[in-house]
């Protein structure tokens, strides 16, 4: 068979081969610098680019289809053949990542009683609905077909959620439907609680880990008939707000294991290039609290989350010249960073002025989650008046996520986050009368839906269930969902106090002479989101680790940019300064697996 053969080992078009692939999300990076970072990709040695595809991005809203810009996998395929690369393809549909909800579209939710990754038909239902169109479009970048595309994974890490194997035959059998020839694989932690439960009869079995190589290749071979490969090999580990560190590896460490498995077996290096969590598409892991991650997925990768080289990535060229020599690869493009400096605020509007301008309103007898209004990301007020309740002395919200502020005539009363909603919040009676038209508005904040673990069923954002005042139910709200893709709808007043205390935009405007990668400095902000020309690079907040935003050259013009950042804490500074160094907090040499 042309292609990929599993046998021993891997055989290409009839000769053995080595898989020295590596990991690059294409919807993690600018489309403008895909041919960058794959050229970097073979130039270092490697033979093949491996990427997960996220079902959320892909179908948005359920059957609506996108595979344009960041979603234009087809570009990214056709790149990596034309660099020299072969492919392998994760459509799981659960991805993990680190990628809000593991790549579950947040209309999933939207059904009561929706179960995930498991012989359930409403959740296989979606499935084919979304493989119909995705598969197809996929094969013509087989390998059979003339395509890259040497192999396909089945699921993903299966062996840590659960052991319904009847549904992971399913997946294996509606794969194979679309007549899909090329080699299917799973993976999963080489452990005795993992390994054996994600395996799938007629598949090969690759582990995911990221340090003792010889040892996790030994426990793989009592269960592998055949070649020994590690799909993700860890090199560092992802950060969540409020962690002291930016997670970073042992560069002598990561070097001496990646060498053993070039001897020993196959390798896919996770990440070669982490890239960003634009926008609000960060994972979250809850064990005993939340964790969202951060913007930036840089993983102590062998490139930077900007593309820099790395001593890691001389370390690993190093190790593959030796065995296999380096392909004459030149890079074609040239990229650079630079600092434009400071510049002053040009004008403000406050939530309170704006949230009806760009939320879409819904009058609601009681809370919904933002999945009920068919709002997957960003932020959801609900506004309510409080002219019967002659006065507050305990708020309680019930079945909320992630981060609740409560504000009484748009005065912050409190906020609570994570653990601090499963319980009343109680304060000293705030007394008022009915003339005084008191009112009360909840912003909750989705910081990123969990992506891994059993608590991916209680994903809804927003408030799910009812608001409570002094014990009693409270009815009647108008409920606006701000999903916040259309800050071109925005007034701003060019006149701005100098001490802004509430939630709200700030718009500044930078000239430049040549667009480059810049890094955006936030410290002296509280808690938000940026806009740049509309773009959004993503999520800032004070409690680190991440100090910077990193703003790729491809969204910026020349001439005037527009920056509009979104803060909620009320701190927050009449300047913005672009860097050319990014800043992700102190690093710490740390496990990762």
């Amino acid at each position: 068979m042309k292609g990929i053969e599993i046998k021993d080992r891997f055989y290409f078009n009839g000769e053995p081969y080595t898989i020295i692939s590596g990991a690059i999300h294409y919807f993690r990076i600018v489309p403008e610098y895909w041919r960058d970072r794959l050229e970097k990709l073979r130039a270092m040695g490697c033979n093949t680019v491996e990427t997960y595809i996220p079902w959320n991005l892909h179908e948005p809203k359920r059957g609506e289809f996108k595979f344009d810009g960041f979603c234009d996998i087809a570009a990214f395929i056709n790149l990596a053949k034309e660099i020299g690369l072969n492919v392998i393809l994760r459509p799981s549909p659960y991805i993990c990542a680190e990628w809000e909800f593991g790549g579950f579209p947040a209309w999933l939710l939207k059904e009561d009683g929706m179960k995930f990754r498991c012989t359930y038909k409403p959740f296989q239902d979606a499935v084919k609905e979304y493989y119909d169109v995705l598969i197809p479009y996929l094969k013509p970048f087989m390998y059979d077909n003339g395509g890259p595309v040497i192999m396909m994974q089945v699921e993903n890490e299966y062996g840590y959620y659960g052991d319904d194997h009847e549904y992971m035959e399913w997946m294996r059998d509606l794969i194979r439907s679309y007549d899909i020839k090329v080699p299917l694989f799973t993976s999963d932690g080489p452990f005795p609680d993992a390994f054996p439960l994600g395996k799938v009869d007629g598949l090969l079995q690759t582990g995911n880990f990221g340090s003792r190589a010889e040892e996790r290749f030994e426990f793989m071979k009592q269960y592998v008939d055949g070649p020994l490969s590690c799909m993700e090999f860890w090199l560092g580990w992802f950060d969540n707000w409020g962690s002291d560190i930016h997670h970073t590896t042992s560069c002598e460490e990561n070097t001496k294991d990646f060498a053993y498995m070039l001897d020993h077996g196959n390798v896919n290096i996770y990440m070669f290039i982490g890239g960003t969590n634009f926008g609000f598409m960060n994972g979250s892991n809850y064990y005993d609290e939340l964790t969202p991650d951060v913007t930036s997925y840089d993983y102590d990768a062998i490139l930077s989350e900007d593309g820099q080289i790395t001593d890691k990535y001389i370390a690993f060229q190093k190790e593959i010249e030796k065995r296999f020599g380096l392909p004459d690869m030149k890079l074609s493009q040239e990229i650079k960073r630079k600092a434009y400096g400071k510049a002053d605020r040009k004008g403000y509007v406050s939530l309170w002025d704006s949230y009806q301008t760009i939320g879409k309103k819904h009058e609601c007898k009681y809370p919904v989650s933002m999945e009920k209004l068919d709002q997957s990301y960003g932020y959801i007020l609900y506004h309510t008046s409080l002219s019967e309740i002659q006065g507050i002395g305990e708020v309680r919200l019930f079945d909320a996520n992630d981060r609740a502020k409560i504000y009484v005539n748009k005065k912050e009363l409190t906020t609570l986050y994570d653990r601090e909603l499963l319980k009343p919040y109680k304060v000293d009676p705030i007394m008022y009368t009915p003339e005084d038209d008191t009112t009360m508005d909840i912003l909750v904040e989705n910081m990123g839906r969990v992506n891994f673990g059993p608590l991916m069923s209680k994903q809804r954002k927003g408030i799910d269930g009812p608001v409570t005042i002094n014990t009693h139910q409270h009815f009647g709200y108008d409920i606006y969902t701000l999903p916040l893709d259309n800050t071109d709808l925005l007034e701003f007043n060019t006149e701005v106090e100098e001490d802004v205390n509430e939630p709200g935009f700030h718009k500044f405007v930078i000239n430049i002479d040549e667009p480059a990668d810049t890094f955006l400095n936030m410290e002296g902000w509280g808690k938000g989101c940026v806009f740049i020309n509309g773009f959004n690079i993503g999520r800032f907040w004070e409690v680190g680790p991440q100090k910077t935003l990193y703003i790729p050259g491809p969204i910026l013009n020349k001439g005037d940019n527009e920056v509009i950042i979104f803060e909620t804490e009320g701190k927050n500074q009449n300047y913005i300064e672009l860097c050319d160094k990014m800043n992700l907090g102190k690093m710490s040499d740390s496990e990762s697996n």
